[in-house]
């Protein structure tokens, strides 16, 4: 099992946010795609694999106050519609925040965290959030 999980946890996929761009017509992708679905069976072999920055912007988001059990001792938390930089928009969860701090439009960056754990020794699993950028301090 240690062999498994250290394979895991040190893919090149783990702890970056990894896209596909379509080098047939430059449109990103995420999550990461075979064939583009602009250019379908022009796309074959032209699909490349792009590090993403993870900087973008909320579009919309929405205060969750009744959760999962994994998500009971986060409550409120909040989920955004992030549209990143490079184009294509995900789901996430926002952190490090209070509800009211969140609108539409603010830049944020992703960072990696703690997702879940499976049971109270059991494996660790990581990914992707999303913190407000600060304003430039005057």
């Amino acid at each position: 099992m240690g062999e498994l999980s250290r394979i895991w946890r040190e893919s090149d996929h783990r702890y970056r946010l990894i896209g596909h761009v379509c080098r047939n017509c430059n449109t990103v992708y995420f999550p990461p795609r075979d064939i583009c679905p602009t250019c379908h069976r022009d796309s074959v072999g032209k699909m490349e694999e792009i590090q993403l920055s993870g900087k973008g912007s909320i579009f919309s988001y929405t205060v969750v106050h009744d959760a999962p059990p994994a998500f009971r001792r986060q409550r409120p938390y909040i989920i955004a519609l992030i549209k990143l930089d490079e184009g294509p928009t995900l789901t996430a969860q926002i952190v490090d925040t209070k509800p009211e701090n969140v609108s539409s439009g603010k830049r944020v960056h992703a960072v990696f965290r703690k997702i879940r754990e499976d049971g109270s020794g059991g494996i660790l699993q990581y990914g992707y959030k999303f913190v407000i950028d600060e304003p430039p301090k005057a």
